[in-house]
């Protein structure tokens, strides 16, 4: 059975620090994905929504509370939630439902509303929760463990502050011209290292903001599209997958990995696993994408994600990078949208955001920013407790 289904729509609200509520967000996203698919809300047989813990019960209950903003209707609702991966969790979702013939059209959309400053636990004491005791235990906020992994990548490989540096400057170049990007702002290199030190060895600048913002997707089935005489954008693969124990490189929020003194190590770790089920799904490979959106939480973890997603051999990434094979107008530029660096976190909403961009530039509509020939692209994304996120759309 073929498993490609058609991107009719894509649409987004700009990314800040609004105060407004999440649902605002979402809304006008819709509204730009549908008349983008020239769908109307009524046709619209699910909707999916991305969840957002931050927002109490109308954020538990996503799918619901945008159709009930955007009007009753009679759909049904699907609601997803794995952490920063679940946007592409109710797109697969979506997906799942339309290549099994419960649906010929969905509305896919995440969105969310952010406290100022980090990402912070739930109140309450929850003693068996890891994500709560690696803040209460440890003080471990997000940005401890970015410092770590990149502490990890100069020990190993050789990186160095200049190449982490170098990531921020080519990402605030490639959202200039991103209307959806929270930040337009260029970055020299003595700009960024400069910046005061949060977590050794990274900076500032190199650190994603978490911010407000919203995404949305129009999904439909192939033959929905003809039907509508739409030659549509493609999705060739969706990956979700989880780790294979025994996990023996550490991933946020544990502060401790599996033993491998009995079973041994798997052939393929985690993160490389992510983009590489979705190859296998799409039979596609890396040599195939023009592009990539990578999770880019700090500059450093973009260089891991070239090598995870097979753009270059282990140790590789900072060579890639320094040869401007990952800018726009090289051979695979990676966060041609800015990425998190221009975007921040709005964690419902930002693998939906990789999309987007993605479709925007198989298009041809990505204006300054555009892939010459864009042809495929794959997007990266990891939530916490194991979410791995992939998707990868064609023309």
């Amino acid at each position: 059975m073929a498993k490609e289904v058609a991107i009719l729509g894509a649409g987004m609200h700009q990314w800040g620090k609004w105060g407004k509520n999440f649902v605002e967000y979402g809304i006008k996203a819709c509204n730009d994905a549908l008349a983008d698919a020239g769908v109307e809300w009524k046709d619209i047989q699910v909707i999916a929504g991305a969840e957002t813990v931050r927002n109490g019960y109308p954020g538990y209950v996503a799918g619901a509370t945008f159709a009930e903003a955007l009007g009753w209707s009679g759909s049904r609702v699907s609601t997803s939630y794995a952490a920063c991966a679940s946007g592409a969790q109710a797109l697969n979702n979506a997906r799942a439902m339309i290549l099994a013939d419960m649906a010929d059209v969905i509305l896919v959309v995440g969105a969310d509303t952010t406290p100022k400053g980090f990402l912070a636990p739930s109140a309450g004491e929850r003693w068996h929760d890891p994500d709560w005791l690696r803040f209460r235990l440890m003080g471990c906020t997000n940005p401890t463990y970015f410092a770590l992994y990149a502490r990890r990548r100069m020990d190993v490989y050789g990186a160095t502050e200049e190449d982490f540096a170098a990531v921020k400057v080519k990402n605030a170049r490639h959202g200039l011209a991103n209307p959806y990007a929270r930040y337009h702002k260029e970055f020299s290199m003595e700009q960024v290292l400069e910046s005061p030190m949060v977590a050794d060895p990274l900076r500032l600048f190199e650190i994603c903001a978490t911010s407000d913002g919203a995404a949305a997707v129009v999904i439909s089935s192939l033959e929905y599209a003809r039907k509508r005489k739409i030659d549509p954008i493609k999705i060739a693969a969706v990956s979700t997958v989880t780790p294979i124990y025994p996990q023996t490189t550490i991933e946020m929020p544990n502060f401790s990995t599996d033993s491998a003194a009995v079973v041994p190590e798997p052939v393929r770790g985690f993160k490389d696993s992510i983009a590489h089920e979705a190859y296998r799904e799409a039979g596609l490979g890396p040599e195939d994408m023009s592009l990539a959106e990578v999770y880019d939480l700090s500059s450093a973890l973009e260089l891991d994600w070239y090598e995870n997603i097979g753009l270059c051999g282990r140790g590789e990434a900072e060579k890639l990078l320094r040869s401007g094979d990952t800018t726009i107008g090289g051979r695979i530029p990676v966060n041609t949208s800015g990425g998190l660096a221009c975007f921040g976190e709005a964690v419902p909403a930002q693998a939906l955001a990789q999309v987007c961009e993605l479709v925007w530039q198989l298009r041809g509509q990505a204006g300054s920013r555009q892939v010459e020939g864009a042809k495929a692209g794959i997007t990266a994304n990891q939530g916490l407790f194991g979410h791995g996120s992939s998707v990868i759309c064609t023309k």
